[in-house]
């Protein structure tokens, strides 16, 4: 299959994240984001490597069995929502399905590892869930009116008014509808993409879910050519407040941005009204949220997560952290430390974000909690200068998960017992393989869904270290699309998946590492030892050893 053929296929099944496998009549199999099981597909093959086809969907020639809910208006041309046409159950199963596979390829099946699978929790709203949108200002096409909302799915300069959006409630939309039809109204220019001309550039509202608080902040240039821009925002602040909303307003911001590349960047904020922030709940403690603040985007949903993660960590012993030293690592504004503060002797929290660590010490003090510290570093360099050693660890990394360095780190530690959060279940899945590989085992996954009508899910782990087992060095290299340096030619990711392409069968990591081994490549001590030698490593069979040495000269580390 060439690089621009145009066929159709039924999608088999839908990989994380959002990779839909096509089989077309054929047999051939090709990947196709945005797709449901079950669906006749058409679509162009746009990328051709290690004999893997990737096409982009161009049309839905019939609908899965699955598909029986009634869409939104803008389903299919925004950018969101691949779930949407699927009944909320059938979209947990989904996911749940896609994680399961991912951490079985990666460290085994549960009866290969011996953790326990708990499933996955629901949000508790399934529409209407968002607490933060940022809209964006452009045209629905070339030389087109103005519109306000999100990127055209493939496209970078198209956009869609979402004024019927449905992950959101309905003074989102109001506040969208005003905002359009004020600016509409005044014939002010949207900063185009690629001439860098114009004003208008994003809209960012925030919505309090326990509160009812909202803040709204236009971000614009300072090209201002050809208007009164006090008596433009004047105008804009009368338009917003004088709307009927369920909330209430709690601020309106104005953010200077000229930056040429198309993100939302703080050059100056001023208040129009009100406040430059608003509060919301969550678990019974109090935060107060900037424009530009960490929070998660479903409030009731992260309710949900961190009891879970509160649960893993606790467990059935309340008491099991009195006295201890806990690290929060990648910590955000501080939400799950202060939820552990109470029932430990300290909480360190890691953050990059200074901003964020600001937002955490405030929030700490908001809520009498004397007993967390935070400080603003990247987790590698900080772990090497807090004096405080730590008795527990909690994960909660960016979605690219841990830099392979930072974990080496984390683990010289030798704590018993760690939580990992994880936004990216690929990213999870290499992680922990680089745990086990160095002694750790786990106990425990669980799946929350913060984000429904989408593909994403966040997953949360118990971790134990092993008594008395000796540690087994693996090196992984992170996924396509990170920032880390390869360190190998061939990742062990791409081995599986070059065994799984060819000869329909999954490899486990400690398998390929001991095939390297044999093969000259050193992978450890502890790697290629009978079974009476070392019961923790099962032998390799010798039909999947010689499938592995295919995949070692496939990718030339062999000759």
């Amino acid at each position: 299959m060439k690089k621009g053929f145009r066929g159709t296929g039924t999608v088999e099944r839908v990989d994380f994240p959002n990779k839909g496998i096509a089989v077309t009549d054929d047999g051939d199999r090709v990947i196709v984001k945005n797709t449901i099981p079950g669906q006749k597909v058409e679509f162009v093959v746009n990328k051709v490597k290690h004999q893997r086809a990737e096409g982009r969907l161009m049309d839905v020639i019939e609908k899965s069995p699955l598909e029986t809910e009634e869409p939104c208006p803008h389903f299919g041309m925004c950018g969101g929502c691949t779930y949407q046409t699927v009944p909320y159950e059938k979209q947990l199963d989904m996911k749940l399905t896609q994680v399961k596979k991912l951490i079985s390829d990666a460290i085994g099946t549960e009866e290969e590892s011996g953790y326990e699978f708990i499933g996955i929790h629901g949000s508790p709203k399934k529409s209407e869930y968002r607490n933060k949108m940022e809209f964006s200002f452009g045209d629905e096409y070339k030389e087109g009116p103005l519109a306000l909302g999100m990127h055209k799915r493939g496209s970078f300069y198209d956009l869609v008014t979402v004024s019927d959006c449905q992950i959101v409630d309905e003074d989102f939309r109001t506040i969208l509808k005003a905002t359009l039809d004020y600016f509409s109204k005044n014939n002010i220019p949207y900063f185009h993409r690629a001439t860098h001309k114009g004003y208008l550039r994003h809209l960012l509202v925030r919505k309090a879910t326990k509160t009812g608080e909202i803040i709204v902040d236009l971000v614009t240039s300072t090209q201002t050519e050809g208007f009164n821009e006090e008596e433009l925002l004047a105008g804009f602040r009368y338009a917003l407040l004088t709307r009927h909303y369920d909330g209430r307003f709690k601020g309106v911001l104005h953010t200077k941005n000229d930056s040429v590349a198309d993100v939302v960047k703080n050059e100056g904020t001023e208040v129009l009204y009100g406040d430059s922030y608003f509060y919301e709940e969550l678990l019974g403690l109090k935060f107060k949220i900037t424009p530009f603040s960490f929070f998660q985007t479903n409030s009731l949903g992260a309710e949900v997560l961190y009891e879970t993660a509160r649960e893993f960590i606790l467990g059935d012993d309340k008491d099991s952290l009195n006295g201890k030293t806990v690290y929060d690592l990648y910590s955000g504004t501080g939400t799950i430390a202060q939820l552990m503060a109470p029932v430990c002797k300290e909480v360190v929290g890691v953050e990059i974000v200074e901003e964020a660590v600001c937002a955490a010490k405030e929030n700490a003090a908001l809520n009498g909690l004397d007993n967390c510290k935070f400080i603003a570093g990247d987790v590698l360099k900080v772990l090497d200068e807090i004096e405080e050693k730590p008795d527990y660890i909690i994960l909660d990394p960016p979605r690219d998960g841990i830099h392979p360095k930072a974990i080496g780190k984390i683990i010289e530690y030798g704590v018993e017992n760690m939580v990992y959060i994880s936004c990216k279940p690929t990213s999870l899945a290499r992680d922990l393989q680089i745990f086990m590989g160095r002694g750790y085992r786990v106990e425990k996954i669980c799946c929350v869904d913060m984000f429904p009508n989408t593909y994403h899910v966040e997953t949360v782990v118990k971790l134990s270290l092993k008594k008395d087992t000796p540690k087994i060095e693996v090196t992984m290299e992170p996924d396509e699309e990170s920032n880390y340096t390869p360190e190998e030619k061939a990742t062990y990711s791409k081995i599986k998946e070059y065994v799984k392409d060819k000869y329909g069968v999954n490899v486990h990591t400690s398998y390929i590492a001991q095939v390297k081994r044999m093969c000259g490549l050193d992978m450890g001590e502890n790697y290629n030892k009978s079974k009476k030698e070392n019961p923790e490593v099962k032998q390799c069979p010798q039909e999947k050893v010689e499938y592995i040495k295919d995949a070692l000269r496939h990718f030339e580390l062999i000759w």
